[in-house]
């Protein structure tokens, strides 16, 4: 399926002591990636959107302050009213870790509910590389 791409920069408030990133800034990264992702998107008023479901990460190589990276977000499946992504990590070709997360639609109810035509298609239409 396609692949979104959000380029980032690694800044001092990403990072530990060492200069290396936290590993729990890469969940807020990644949730950036899916906001850029979903841009444009008009949803309907009395929906919320959605929210996590479940996430899992591999870190397999350090990011560190000043690295210039991008978040690949491909999107696996979707379902009714979830939708399952992959986000990798990648610096200068490599990958740094990879997310696997669940999301659900959900209505103003907080009950999961069938993802509307229009959220369908905008992802369905978005570019790959690059999201012009």
């Amino acid at each position: 399926m396609k692949k979104f791409r959000f380029p980032f920069s690694i800044a001092y408030s990403d990072t530990d002591a060492g200069g290396i990133v936290y590993h729990g800034r890469y969940i807020e990264i990644a949730e950036r990636a899916r906001m850029d992702m979903m841009r444009g998107i008009e949803l309907p008023s009395e929906d919320l959107g959605f929210v996590v479901r479940e996430l899992s990460i591999k870190y397999m190589r350090p990011m560190h302050l000043a690295d210039d990276i991008v978040v690949e977000t491909e999107i696996i499946n979707v379902g009714g009213a979830s939708m399952d992504l992959q986000q990798k990590f990648v610096h200068d070709g490599a990958i740094c870790a990879i997310m696997d997360i669940t999301v659900v639609y959900i209505g103003a109810d907080m009950r999961a509910k069938r993802i509307p035509d229009v959220v369908a298609t905008h992802l369905d239409s978005t570019k790959e590389e690059g999201n012009d």
